[in-house]
């Protein structure tokens, strides 16, 4: 374990606003999700990624399915094998080029020496051989300025056969309810700005003159 403090790494992660976590679902017992619980009330807003458990929510911060285009995240995590993580690397590459590229954090486990000679060639910032978790609490980091949590909101299919989708609005860190239909779309307020999903862009054309975007998903709950 490392023992001295990098002042680039503690640059960007002071920087950072948001940290994406990605393999953070809902078992317990997984490191990726108990670091969820161990950067909690640090003031980043932390962002669960896990396929699988979509839609569901850790300390009532909801997980996403993947970090979707027009989301630049600062931060991301790999609680993945190297073949994932080396796979989503090279999507998030195509994705963000060099110059919006976040920092990555490989944890242990993700690491691989044919994924680290990748990420040394292509001159990408990013850290190996440590674990965020244990970087930021043995330094005791906190946030200067705490991310203010914001309201999160889902889209599922129908339970009775309509057809129509259910669009549905919860508050900060609320842990909402489960749903045993389709999910279609999640995100918190920053995601629902930023998203270019079509569902996010078709709630953005929704918003009328006199509202916020807040209050136009708001009422189309």
């Amino acid at each position: 374990m490392p023992d001295e403090r990098t002042g680039w790494i503690d640059d960007a992660i002071n920087g950072a606003q948001s940290i994406h976590i990605l393999g953070s679902g809902l078992n317990p017992e997984r490191p990726a999700h108990r670091a969820i619980h161990d950067l909690d009330g640090r003031g980043w807003r932390l962002v669960p990624v896990h396929p699988r458990d979509a839609g569901r929510c850790i300390l009532g911060r909801v997980i996403r399915r993947e970090i979707e285009d027009g989301i630049i995240p600062d931060i991301v995590v790999f609680f993945l094998a190297p073949e994932r993580a080396k796979a989503a690397i090279l999507a998030m590459i195509m994705q963000y080029g060099s110059n919006d590229m976040p920092l990555i954090w490989l944890q242990r486990g993700a690491e691989s020496d044919e994924l680290s000679e990748m990420l040394e060639d292509s001159g990408l910032k990013h850290v190996k051989n440590d674990c965020i978790v244990e970087y930021i609490t043995r330094n005791e980091m906190y946030r200067d300025s705490v991310i203010e949590h914001k309201p999160w909101f889902r889209q599922i299919s129908d339970e009775d056969g309509s057809g129509c989708s259910v669009w549905q609005a919860f508050e900060p860190l609320s842990e909402g309810h489960d749903f045993s239909t389709e999910l279609e779309w999640v995100g918190d307020l920053e995601d629902l700005e930023q998203s270019k999903h079509t569902i996010a862009r078709y709630i953005r054309s929704l918003v009328t003159d006199n509202e916020s975007l807040l209050e136009a998903a708001i009422r189309l709950s």
